[in-house]
């Protein structure tokens, strides 16, 4: 409904019909309301509960937790459309030309035909106009959907054998999941299964079997990349019982796809992280691929993770819920230890083809011999060319965009920084011989100089490197090779992932290079090659987590080797051969990757075993972002001993300025997630000129 908000009239949702004033208002001052846009419910009272659940957990406005379970702002298409009445079916009519033309098409169209296609075939307005004052036609509007399938942006070929038979750990795996879908109650099950151990057929035949018992089907997957692969697999097993809500798609094609799901139109719906708000009715089974992914964590308020929101979900639905991962994150492999979950596993791939081989090739070395500018090792060169004479297909990772990550001059030292964030400029090719140097926080950029700009010397030197860059070594060293990138830099333009995706699956690409988009999810039988360049490189972040996400991006990556008849290979470029994270990675060992991490968070007190609350505070200037932080911290030390929780800091945050803000951090530890929110919310009502200046993140994924 329409209400008057002061001087403006704002949209808000109804989220409690029976409240009343406390005794003692002042009723005079209530307002009334403007107009009641929806008489029926807009959002289903389960979603609704959902997203005040999300405002209260998260810490943030019930009106942010509710907007982001709400539709883009659209109007529904219509199409007019023109059809016959009972006197344009008589026989014998007499009729012009154009006018018969029409009849006889519209005779063979019993729903009608859009006015617009028969202006296509040369007819005009006047022609039907005149069929309609005769009484032989009449027009009426439809609603036009905007179906993101049609274009095939949301599609992509899939590899799936419908009549493929189960290997014995799959069949085990279904039996489980089955008794617990059957008894229509809530639990959680983490299914742990290696790279090609056939994840996503269990997933099909276990929809089947919910939606047979009449209930609906939700599938969460991390990136909009993945969307098509996984939505592909699903239409061509359920055909239009499949909507897709994902940002990657337009507004019209959102709404619409929204409010199918809503008219209960469709069972299954396939998404992204806000699909966890899908108004979806009688939810049965919510499946979360790739559960470990940090993607399923908004950065923006409301700061929810979509996993954990799902599980949620599905506690209050009576649903199963499904957590599918080959590497799953440290809480859910907690929750297993613990009993909260049941953990099932699948060790071995469909048909019993191998693990792709691992290699570690110690970047040391070939620093010392090749100099520091080296990007393929001597064995990646090897390898890779070895798959282009096969006419097979290689993927190469490297988690960092762009040609080079910094510039600097080697009379005064200085580098190109961002001036509104605590950053280097990365350098990207913009045309064929334009460099730009960009932010990738605020996306600030300015073309590379020719001089440096603090002393004006013409000694500007670029090192280190990204995609772009290997993607451009790759070219050179194999200039017929077919080398493509997939990264946020290539799919700007909608559709633009899909398009890549599809050409390696057709094998119209010899070499893919990419970010993380490329380590997971995707099945392309011809690749035979994994090549990881600084698999490091998340290793020096400042972040407890920097080991889980290295071993977890490694280990997806080199399972897109060998899916195919032939086997994989995988080859990993190190300055680090021993860290445990990559030795466990090159195994494929998550057990002992997770006896060896869960000691260090033990040790460190850090998650899962502790929960955790990260609080910025932002600041035009450095000084009130510390002064301001350390004022709320005081408030939360006096609660700290009741509340048996400790209080971190405040100190500057490594990314201590962004998009034109300094930026202060503290943190809360404890076991008592409500008395930390508590805590922090009274702090912040004692000190109300700071809340609209402090972020609060429960459960971060990244403390940056």
């Amino acid at each position: 409904m329409r209400v008057p908000l002061g001087k403006r009239v704002v949209t808000g949702i109804v989220v409690d019909a029976a409240a009343s004033l406390e005794p003692g208002a002042l009723r005079e001052k209530i307002k009334d309301i403007s107009e009641v846009v929806d008489h029926a419910a807009y959002l289903p009272a389960p979603v609704v509960d959902l997203a005040l659940w999300v405002a209260d957990y998260y810490a943030c406005g019930a009106g942010d937790a509710l907007a982001a379970a709400m539709p883009p702002a659209q109007e529904r298409r219509t199409i007019r459309v023109a059809s016959l009445t009972a006197q344009g079916h008589e026989p014998d009519l007499e009729l012009k030309p154009k006018q018969r033309e029409v009849i006889d098409a519209l005779r063979g169209a019993p729903s009608g035909i859009a006015v617009r296609d028969l202006k296509a075939r040369g007819i005009s307005t006047d022609v039907l106009q005149r069929l309609a004052v005769k009484g032989l036609l009449v027009f009426r509007r439809d609603h036009l959907e905007r179906d993101p399938f049609a274009g095939g942006a949301a599609r992509l070929e899939t590899n799936r054998v419908p009549t493929r038979t189960l290997t014995g750990e799959q069949s085990a795996v279904l039996a489980s999941l089955r008794e617990a879908a059957g008894s229509k109650s809530f639990s959680v099950s983490l299914l742990q299964g290696v790279t090609g151990s056939g994840k996503t057929e269990v997933y099909l035949r276990l929809t089947d079997t919910v939606l047979q018992h009449g209930r609906s089907v939700l599938i969460l997957v991390p990136e909009i990349a993945l969307t098509p692969a996984v939505a592909s697999s699903f239409r061509d097993a359920f055909g239009d019982l499949v909507a897709v809500q994902h940002s990657g798609l337009s507004d019209g094609e959102r709404y619409d796809q929204w409010h199918r799901i809503r008219r209960g139109e469709v069972s299954i719906v396939v998404g992204t992280r806000s699909a966890v708000f899908a108004p979806l009715g009688n939810l049965g089974l919510i499946i979360v691929d790739e559960e470990h992914d940090t993607s399923f964590k908004q950065e923006e308020t409301p700061r929810y993770h979509g996993r954990d929101v799902a599980v949620v979900r599905g506690k209050r639905e009576g649903a199963l819920v499904v957590l599918g991962s080959a590497t799953p994150s440290l809480e859910s492999g907690q929750n297993a230890v613990n009993g909260r979950y049941s953990r099932l596993v699948m060790n071995r791939r469909v048909l019993d083809r191998p693990l792709a081989s691992v290699s570690v090739v110690d970047m040391r070395i070939e620093y010392a011999a090749e100099g520091p500018d080296i990007v393929l090792s001597g064995a990646l060169k090897i390898a890779i060319a070895a798959r282009l004479g096969a006419r097979q297909q290689s993927l190469i990772l490297l988690n960092r965009r762009g040609l080079a990550t910094a510039v600097f001059c080697r009379q005064c030292g200085g580098t190109l920084d961002c001036p509104n964030c605590s950053v280097s400029l990365i350098v990207h090719t913009e045309g064929r011989d334009l460099h730009r140097a960009r932010c990738h926080y605020c996306n600030y950029s300015l073309t590379v100089p020719k001089a440096c700009p603090a002393c004006a010397g013409p000694y500007l030197e670029r090192r280190g490197f990204g995609t772009e860059r290997v993607a451009a070594e790759i070219s050179t060293l194999w200039p017929d090779a077919r080398v493509a990138r997939l990264d946020r830099d290539t799919v700007r333009r909608k559709g633009a992932a899909s398009e890549i995706l599809r050409r390696m699956a057709s094998g119209d690409i010899d070499v893919l290079v990419g970010t993380q988009m490329i380590a997971k999810g995707h099945d392309f039988p011809r690749v035979t090659l994994v090549g990881v360049i600084s698999a490091d490189v998340g290793l020096g972040v400042a972040d407890f987590r920097a080991a889980e996400r290295t071993f977890q991006l490694l280990t997806q990556v080199s399972g897109r080797a060998g899916r195919g008849e032939m086997v994989g290979e995988a080859i990993v470029q190190t300055l680090y051969p021993n860290h445990y994270s990559i030795l466990h990675a090159c195994q494929q060992d998550y057990a002992a990757f997770f006896a060896d991490e869960i000691a260090y968070r033990r040790t460190m007190r850090y998650p899962p075993l502790t929960a955790l609350v990260n609080l910025v505070v932002k600041a035009r200037d450095p000084r009130t972002a510390l002064t301001d932080a350390n004022t709320l911290a005081q408030h939360l030390r006096a609660k700290a001993e009741a509340g048996r929780f400790r209080v971190l800091g405040p100190a500057p945050a490594p990314v201590t300025k962004l998009r034109g803000e300094y930026r202060a951090q503290l943190f809360l530890k404890g076991a008592n997630r409500p008395a930390m929110r508590q805590a922090v919310l009274a702090a912040l009502a004692a000190e109300p000129d700071l809340r609209r200046r402090v972020v609060i993140d429960i459960d971060p994924v990244s403390v940056l």
